[in-house]
C-alpha cells in the first residue's frame, strides 16, 4: 500500500479501515486530503484482498470539513481583481477534481461503512453521504455548514443527501446550516444506528464490514452497482451544474466577509453582495 499523508490504512479480515488523520486540526480537509482520497479508494477498489471498507476519523472528531486556511489560495484566486475568465476556469477545474475525490468513495465497488464520532461538518457530511452505511456515536454532531461561509455546497451533499434523508429534512439542514445531534440524525435516516461512544461505533462498523466481507464478493459488488445505477447520472449532472454555478457566482462580498470573519475569530455580517 502507498504511504498516505492524510490517512492511515489497515487491512485485516478482508476489511480495509481508513482513518482520516490530523487530530490536531480535527481532520480538516486540506490539499493532501483532496489529492489522496481518489488515489486511496482507487487502490482499495482494485485490491482483491479488500471486500469492504470502514471510514473513521482519528482523534476527537470525524472531520470539521474543508480546511479553509489551507485551501485559502483557491478562494483568493477566484476573489482577486482583474480578468476573471482564466481564474474561474482554474477554479472550475479544481472544484471538479474535489468532486471527483468524494465521488471516488461512492464509485468504489467495495461497500463503505462510515463510523462517525464527534464533529462531522461540511465536507465531512459530503464524505459520509458518499458511503453506503453510516453509524454514529452519541456525541456526534452533523452540519451542512457551507451556507454559513457563503458557499453553495458543491462536492456532493446537495446531490446525495436528499436521497438519504428526503427533501424536507435536507432543505432544512442546507438552508440553515444548523447543527444536529446523533439522535436527530438517526431519526431522519442520516445514520442507521447510534452507539454509546467512539469505541462502540467503530466496533459496530467493523462488525458490519466483516459481515459484508463474508458474503460472495462479486454478488455484493453487483448489488452496489445495481443500486447505484439509477442515481449515478442524476448525481453527476447535479455536480456538473453546481461546479458551473460556483465558478460563476461563488466570488462575492459575503464570501470575502466569511473568510475575514474566520481569520478574525468573529461572526460574519452578510449583506447579500
Amino acid at each position: 500500500m502507498t504511504e498516505w499523508k492524510a490517512f492511515t490504512v489497515r487491512i485485516a479480515e478482508q476489511v480495509a479501515e481508513v482513518a482520516l488523520t490530523g487530530p490536531g486540526k480535527h481532520n480538516a480537509m486540506g490539499p493532501d486530503f483532496w489529492r489522496e482520497l481518489p488515489l486511496l479508494f482507487g487502490e482499495l477498489d482494485a485490491d482483491p484482498q479488500v471486500r469492504a471498507i470502514v471510514v473513521t476519523g482519528a482523534g476527537r472528531n470525524f472531520s470539521v470539513g474543508l480546511d479553509l486556511r489551507a485551501m485559502r489560495p483557491v478562494f483568493d484566486e477566484v476573489l482577486a481583481d482583474g480578468s476573471a475568465a482564466a481564474r474561474r476556469t482554474r477554479f472550475h477545474r479544481t472544484l471538479c477534481e474535489m468532486q471527483q475525490a468524494v465521488s471516488a468513495v461512492a464509485a468504489c465497488r467495495k461497500p463503505v461503512v462510515a463510523a462517525v464520532h464527534g464533529a462531522c461538518i461540511g465536507g465531512g457530511v459530503d464524505l459520509i453521504a458518499a458511503a453506503d452505511i453510516r453509524y454514529a456515536s452519541a456525541d456526534a454532531k452533523f452540519s451542512v455548514r457551507e451556507v454559513k461561509v457563503a458557499i453553495v455546497a458543491d462536492v456532493g451533499s446537495l446531490q446525495r443527501l436528499p436521497r438519504i434523508i428526503g427533501e424536507g429534512h435536507f432543505r432544512e439542514l442546507a438552508y440553515t446550516g444548523r447543527e444536529i445531534d446523533a439522535a436527530h440524525a438517526e431519526r431522519i435516516g442520516l445514520v442507521n444506528e447510534v452507539q454509546p461512544d467512539a469505541v462502540a461505533v467503530l466496533r459496530r462498523a467493523r462488525a458490519t464490514a466483516r459481515e459484508i466481507a463474508a458474503n460472495p464478493p462479486l454478488v455484493v459488488q453487483g448489488i452496489k452497482e445495481v443500486v447505484e445505477h439509477d442515481q449515478r447520472d442524476a448525481i453527476a449532472a447535479g455536480l456538473r451544474y453546481v461546479a458551473a454555478w460556483n465558478s460563476a457566482f461563488l466570488p462575492s462580498e459575503d464570501l470575502s466577509e466569511a473568510l475575514a470573519a474566520l481569520a478574525a475569530g468573529r461572526e460574519p455580517r452578510f449583506t447579500g453582495q
